[in-house]
């Protein structure tokens, strides 16, 4: 059986991090634990992702003194997406999400995206940072480009953001209220944002804020696998931040999520 091909970017960026710094060393982490042969590079579903040009490396950015990165990383992303294969970015913190985010809803017209997290990243601004890693779905929104936003594993609600939440419309699943995996339904084209801080921190030590009460990791991989979706464009998996993970455990967590998102997206 053949499958479409999709390509990796690597995206090392944490300047807009509000707590800690370590998410920008994260992409040839999780390249490691991905090609670790303490396991292999098969899905749940039966996928190969190992196989001869599924997956297309286009490296890392290189931002170090880069005067303007939101606008390279959006640029990067704009040309990647010219391909026409799905694209999967490795951060960095939440905020690149926002300038890829803006790249491919520029692109797919009534985008839809599913973003797992522990906080809704809904803030308008934080530390007078509207740009900051807390922002980026409020900076989305705002483009008025996106139809629909999901969020689930959310358990740091806030007044401010759930007024952000119902200005925007977003359909926000709070971990207090989870009594299973759900089972979602996309029509048109959809966007998955993954920030590792959605699992618990038993699952995922290895991230800047430790949020207790989050997903499991079979949680995750239930939603994913029962996700119904007609063409996923691109995706993005967010926050690890190697600095806390002393085991690795965390890299390989990491590893299994991308592994198994790639494998539902280049299925589609």
């Amino acid at each position: 059986m053949k499958f479409r091909p999709i390509t990796l970017l690597g995206i090392p960026w944490d300047d807009h991090s509000s707590y800690m710094q370590g998410p920008a060393l994260a992409p040839p982490k999780i390249r490691t634990a991905f090609a670790c042969p303490s396991s292999n590079q098969w899905t749940e579903s039966g996928i190969d992702l190992g196989q001869k040009g599924i997956i297309q490396d286009a490296g890392d950015l290189v931002l170090e003194g880069e005067p303007d990165p939101l606008t390279k990383i959006q640029t990067r992303v704009t040309e990647l997406l010219d391909h026409n294969t799905p694209l999967f970015c490795l951060g960095g913190d939440h905020a690149v999400t926002y300038p890829v985010v803006k790249a491919v809803a520029q692109k797919y017209d009534h985008l839809n995206i599913l973003h797992f997290d522990a906080h809704p990243d809904l803030y308008d601004s934080l530390d007078n940072d509207r740009f900051s890693h807390a922002c980026p779905f409020a900076r989305i929104m705002e483009t008025g480009r996106i139809h629909r936003l999901v969020q689930v594993g959310i358990r740091c609600m806030n007044g401010h953001q759930k007024e952000q939440a119902e200005k925007f419309g977003v359909e926000v699943h709070e971990m207090k209220d989870w009594q299973g995996p759900p089972k979602f339904s996309f029509d048109g084209p959809l966007y998955i944002s993954f920030d590792m801080d959605a699992l618990d921190p038993a699952f995922a030590p290895g991230v800047s804020h430790w949020e207790p009460g989050g997903l499991g990791i079979r949680d995750v991989l239930a939603v994913i696998h029962n996700l119904t979706a007609k063409n996923i464009v691109g995706a993005d998996l967010v926050e690890y931040n190697p600095v806390q993970d002393l085991s690795g455990l965390t890299a390989m967590t990491a590893a299994k999520i991308m592994k198994e998102l790639m494998g539902k997206i280049v299925d589609g």
